[in-house]
């Protein structure tokens, strides 16, 4: 595990960490045109499968932060190259949207209601009873259960909204099925991430606000973790896990200019 001035290469979440409410975090912008000026390597990951990343980019520069559509990458994205790897020109049956949709098309799969490989389930705003029925029919029937995500609630102006893991139960109480999960705290999610930038996960650093996604998945991948406390976590939520990121910082500021182990304020945890 590498200390943090050895990080050659970064991954980072994108809520809560670069933007939030469609606002950028303080450091943010800076600290991705740190990385492109000194060419490292970096990419944006997101549980997020609702949009493409050209849809994800456009958002972030309506918020304040530049991020190149090949810089991102999401569950959508981790999901398709997995299902290409398990089963190349397979088919599926999916409910979702344009991220999930674009996804499996780019990587070769028929869609289908008639016996598909797979049923698939990512985040969706409409999702239909009618689709539902189909997805547990097709899971009886054989199609193997698989899911972008873990998250069982989103975040709106007007509070939570039910999301892709409240999904994954509905099904799984009408099937008895349990989906494999692609996307964070997966760290597979991570692995296709670091394959797509060439990187190793012992020179690559990962920045996360959720304890339960970005930190323990990193963990498992091997990477050296960097909580921002600029998102979900809080101090008393950190207490209740049994395992520590490497460093705890108040934001993404803290990460700019980086010379030597420890500097930019972070705290470090793991001695590391």
């Amino acid at each position: 595990m590498a200390r943090r001035d050895e990080i050659e290469c970064w991954l980072t979440d994108m809520d809560g960490v670069l933007v939030h409410e469609e606002k950028p975090i303080p450091g943010a912008p800076e600290l991705l045109a740190q990385w492109r000026d000194t060419g490292t390597p970096f990419l944006v990951l997101t549980n997020n499968s609702i949009f493409t990343p050209r849809d994800l980019a456009a958002r972030l520069r309506g918020s304040g932060i530049d991020v190149p559509e090949e810089n991102i990458w999401t569950s959508a994205l981790a999901t398709a190259a997995f299902l290409k790897q398990q089963s190349p020109g397979g088919s599926a049956f999916v409910i979702g949207e344009a991220g999930i949709l674009t996804a499996m098309h780019e990587a070769g799969f028929i869609m289908t209601e008639t016996n598909p490989d797979y049923v698939v389930v990512g985040e969706t705003r409409n999702y239909s009873f009618e689709a539902l029925t189909k997805a547990v029919r097709l899971i009886n029937r054989g199609a193997r259960f698989i899911s972008t995500n873990p998250d069982a609630t989103g975040p709106s102006a007007e509070g939570v909204l039910p999301a892709t893991g409240a999904i994954n139960a509905l099904i799984t109480k009408a099937t008895g099925k349990e989906p494999y999960i692609v996307g964070k705290p997966n760290p597979m999610m991570f692995r296709s991430a670091l394959n797509r930038i060439g990187a190793h996960s012992e020179n690559t650093g990962m920045i996360g606000d959720r304890m339960d996604t970005d930190i323990v998945a990193g963990i498992e991948a091997g990477l050296h973790t960097v909580l921002v406390m600029t998102g979900i976590s809080s101090r008393t939520s950190i207490e209740q896990y049994p395992f520590r990121p490497d460093e705890i910082v108040a934001s993404v500021a803290d990460l700019l200019d980086l010379r030597a182990e420890g500097e930019g304020g972070g705290e470090l945890v793991a001695g590391v």
